[in-house]
């Protein structure tokens, strides 16, 4: 008899989702699908609201994610003014991204899946979390806690406060970065590095020994990568062209605007989740699945542009023999990507404009409808306004990166379903496995349904003929 297991509700990730795997009546998996079943409509409440409000307003969709969405809402506020930001301006939010890049990759490797690499799979639930990772290394702890303090703190540096600091505003930003700001970050890079450079080794060390075996199942599939790259086609964060490639390497398409996104993004709906599918329009839905996020970023690009960081790079391309397509490998690319970060800021640390006191541009309403992009920890942001002759908001439609990682998503918790689970008599550990899918692509699902709530897990069992042979809560 077909049965059904569900994981509800799924645990180390930001929001509320449930994970149903789904029986024939061998015992085999048939299916599995990512349930997101939070919701809470941000967009809608938006409207009516004036447009220099929304970097503010949409930075508390999320605590995780507050300076991806103000940045983004920023530059779709500067459109709407036609104006070219001062250049230390730019300057200053490409540092407050890096900052955020920084401190939300290692929220995800530290806190959220090295418990599964370093503690186990198998281990007790009680103790395989940060705390039992203290307890279990307690330098390695310190290290990753002090190495997302540094990129909190660079945020805090620059728009005063951790969380929903509405300091990039349109035109520009609030405020210019301080010397002694600057001192204090200068101060801490070279302990940033240092701890970059030993989870790197130790993931590295991972992968070539105990854990070949989740590289191959955990997401390995063919798939399209998205995400924005330089004129000169180097790693971009938060300017640039779009860029689509494949699992062999080839350009499908590029130099891709913003502005035109819904040429080429379509987004479906499935009756079992409330996140959206968006899909490569050429391709149709589902075939035009595609990746964004620290992974796909490494792909589209040509480099990186940094020395540590390239070198890097050129490691995972070695290690994978070419283009790498594990969606385990997510968790290398954040790893590269914060290493690129740091270069990066120790770039603008000895950039002379960098303390320059212009960083806003003054105008008013000269467009009615303008398209932001730039790169969120996760993958590919965007903002879409359309506003009346006063500025308020008449519409808002908003694609995140989880959202567009939900196809990945499905696709990769139903491969591991597959290779780990043969019976209905299902070890906690497997269960933790295909849950870990899930944390691959870090995803954040308030941002993604602009949702309110905690997030549990709930993993459920279905037979063959509709009915939950086990669930599994958390």
């Amino acid at each position: 008899m077909a049965k059904t297991v569900v994981i509800d509700p799924v645990t180390r990730i930001e929001g509320h989702a449930k994970i149903s795997v789904f029986l024939d009546d061998a015992g085999n998996v048939s299916n599995a699908q990512f349930h997101v079943v939070e919701y809470r409509g941000f967009e809608k409440f938006c409207e009516g609201r004036p447009y220099t409000e929304m970097a503010g307003i949409t930075a508390r969709i999320c605590g995780i994610c507050p300076v991806s969405h103000l940045i983004c809402s920023a530059k779709t506020g500067d459109k709407i003014l036609a104006v070219k930001i001062p250049e230390t301006a730019d300057k200053l939010r490409r540092l407050m991204n890096l900052g955020q890049l920084t401190q939300s990759h290692a929220l995800s490797f530290f806190h959220l899946s090295s418990p599964d690499f370093l503690l186990g799979w198998d281990s007790d639930p009680a103790k395989r979390n940060v705390f039992g990772l203290i307890a279990a290394d307690p330098d390695l702890a310190r290290a990753g806690i002090r190495l997302r303090q540094f990129g909190q703190k660079v945020i805090e540096i620059l728009g005063g406060r951790k969380i929903h600091a509405a300091w990039t505003v349109p035109g520009g930003v609030r405020e210019p970065l301080s010397a002694e700001g600057r001192a204090w970050i200068v101060d801490r890079l070279p302990e940033s590095f240092e701890t970059i450079r030993k989870a790197l080794d130790i993931f590295k060390g991972l992968i070539n020994g105990p854990m070949k075996e989740e590289v191959e199942v955990f997401g390995e599939f063919p798939s399209l990568f998205m995400g924005l790259v330089s004129k000169d086609g180097l790693w971009e964060h938060y300017d640039g062209h779009l860029r689509f490639s494949d699992s062999s390497g080839n350009i499908v398409a590029d130099n891709l605007s913003e502005d035109d996104y819904q040429t080429f993004l379509g987004e479906a709906v499935e009756s079992w989740s409330y996140l959206k599918f968006p899909y490569y329009k050429p391709m149709g839905y589902p075939d035009g699945i595609y990746r964004v996020g620290p992974l796909a970023r490494l792909n589209v690009c040509d480099r990186i542009g940094t020395p540590q960081a390239d070198a890097e790079l050129q490691n995972l391309r070695d290690y994978a023999g070419g283009v790498p397509t594990s969606s385990f490998l997510y968790h290398y690319a954040r790893l590269v990507e914060i290493l690129a970060c740091l270069e990066h800021i120790q770039i603008l640390m000895d950039d002379p404009d960098i303390l320059s006191t212009r960083v806003r541009a003054h105008a008013g309403v000269n467009a009615l409808e303008a398209v932001g992009v730039s790169e969120a920890p996760r993958g590919t942001l965007f903002h879409h306004y359309k506003v009346d002759d006063n500025g308020l908001i008449e519409k808002v439609n908003l694609i995140i990166a989880t959202g567009q990682n939900n196809l990945a998503m499905n696709k990769t918790v139903t491969q591991i379903a597959k290779h780990y689970i043969h019976s209905e008599d299902i070890p906690e550990g497997f269960l933790n496995r295909v849950e870990a899918g899930i944390r691959c692509y870090d995803p954040c699902l308030s941002c993604s349904t602009h949702a309110a709530g905690q997030m549990p897990l709930h993993v459920q069992l279905v037979a063959a003929d509709g009915g939950v042979i086990r669930e599994v809560y958390r």
